[in-house]
């Protein structure tokens, strides 16, 4: 039996801002459970929902050093779903409304988390074979394993993986300040280690003393590679590039299922999406207060407003894309120049666009189920959740070629096999000229659309798949 914990500052349905907890979330109750004892740690922040904290059972409290400090932690449980999950409490770290905050103050909030995951494991006399760590907040794992018990046999052997879920964000801080924070030696704020420029790296420490490092997609673990997506760590990556690989993330199947989903006016299968889409289309017409009817080409978002999706795209574009009888539902907010942006497109275009900020999975699954269009234009992508969803629904996504979307979605104009559409050049008219080739095909070409949906419909993207890969890469590393 191989034992595995997962490690990492977010996982659903206990907390969850974005793709990495829904990763969690699913990931670890796929691995098979004849072969597996799989186990995830995350913080106990106060903002859990108390329906959570009321399972928890605190089964041990011990001090953490950190540094020079002299911290502690309790450590609560629950099983769920079939998983133990541990929860590291310390009202500190983790009190507030949001797991997330001040970026000085989450480096020394998940410096703690680190050092307390790898203590834990001691007090509680659980040694897993594995540690496998998820993004910044839990990068400093392998480099403490190794700093501080790199000759304690109950340690030595555990090997680790370090997963990057998106390069840009990586924990970055002053050497002095880390070195106070942690405690560890000199040698290990290298150039080649966390050493960063004249800063450190808590991701880059991650990446260099893990036994595997992967990333969300092939095409990413290729792209960071280089100085345009490396985000400065393109070096070590390079580097490291015989231990890196690209494992696409996968979505909840039994979640997003478009035959069962009673958020939809009408469900559907591959096999009469034909008949129940053109109903949903007019029911998220109607949740959203605009015009109902079928001969609208209807167009959504469902994201992060932010500098990575590619919204600037659509400053010098969206006259001609609303020149099309067309609807564009936006859902999600972020960077206060996009939301003001697609405020004012609601004003100016009052029955042709719609704007909610506020994520309301509800609503998302609305506009996946009404929309013929799901647009994705992002500058890079590690792998991307969107487009698995709308092709789930058959909704088409419009992609750029870069990271996940590239390897999930194959393309008009290049596959035999179609299941949305593309542009390569990060540019607003290659971007205009993808969703108008779209709606060529949508107008024109009513059977080709169909193949299109119904080919994307059919495809699997579920857990299922990319938890068999992890399974093959823990076995040969543990081998």
């Amino acid at each position: 039996m191989r034992k595995i914990l997962y490690a990492a500052s977010e996982c659903a349905p206990f907390i969850k801002t974005g793709g990495l907890g829904s990763v969690l979330g699913s990931l670890p109750q796929e691995l098979d459970p004849a072969g597996y004892d799989v186990r995830v740690v995350i913080p106990a922040y106060e903002c859990i929902e108390e329906k959570w904290k009321k399972e928890m059972k605190i089964i041990a409290t011990f001090p953490v050093w950190l540094g020079w400090r002299e911290l502690s932690a309790t450590v609560k449980t629950l099983d769920y779903n079939g998983v133990k999950f541990y929860f590291l409490e310390n009202n500190y770290y983790f009190c507030g409304d949001s797991p997330y905050g001040d970026l000085g103050a989450d480096v020394e909030k998940f410096c703690f988390f680190c050092k307390a995951a790898v203590d834990m494991l001691a007090f509680l006399k659980f040694r897993p074979d594995l540690i496998h760590c998820h993004d910044w907040q839990s990068a400093m794992i392998p480099p403490m394993l190794k700093g501080f018990h790199g000759d304690d046999p109950f340690y030595q052997s555990m090997k680790t993986i370090m997963t990057i879920h998106n390069l840009r964000f990586q924990g970055i801080t002053g050497i002095d300040h880390m070195k106070d924070l942690t405690g560890l030696p000199d040698w290990m704020f290298g150039f080649e280690y966390l050493g960063h420029y004249d800063c450190a790296s808590m991701l880059k420490g991650g990446i260099a003393f893990a036994d595997k490092v992967t990333t969300v997609s092939k095409t990413y673990a290729e792209e960071i590679q280089t100085a345009e997506y490396g985000e400065g760590l393109e070096g070590i990556l390079s580097w490291r590039k015989k231990d890196l690989s690209g494992i696409v993330n996968g979505i909840d199947y039994d979640m997003y299922n478009p035959a069962k989903d009673e958020n939809l006016d009408q469900t559907y299968s591959y096999r009469t999406f034909a008949k129940g889409r053109p109903v949903d289309k007019l029911g998220l017409q109607k949740a959203a207060g605009l015009p109902q009817g079928e001969n609208y080409f209807t167009m959504g978002i469902v994201s992060r407003l932010t500098d990575q999706k590619g919204f600037d795209l659509f400053m010098d574009t969206i006259g001609e894309i609303l020149n099309l009888p067309a609807q564009l539902f936006i859902l999600g907010g972020g960077q206060p120049q996009y939301e003001a942006f697609f405020r004012k497109c609601q004003e100016l275009y009052p029955d042709q666009v719609y704007l909610q900020t506020n994520y309301n999975d509800q609503m998302a699954k609305k506009i996946y189920g009404g929309c013929d269009l799901i647009l994705m234009p992002s500058r890079f992508e590690p792998c991307g959740l969107c487009q698995l969803m709308s092709l789930r629904y058959g909704a088409v996504p419009l992609v750029r070629k870069t990271g996940g979307l590239k390897d999930t979605v194959a393309l008009y104009g290049e596959d035999d096999r179609p299941t949305g559409f593309g542009f390569e050049d990060y540019d607003g008219q290659a971007f205009l000229g993808a969703v108008l080739e779209a709606y060529q095909v949508y107008k024109d070409q009513p059977q080709d659309w169909e193949e299109i949906i119904r080919r994307g419909m059919k495809k699997n993207f579920s857990w299922k798949s990319s938890a068999a890969k992890y399974q093959r890469m823990y076995d040969h590393l543990l081998q």
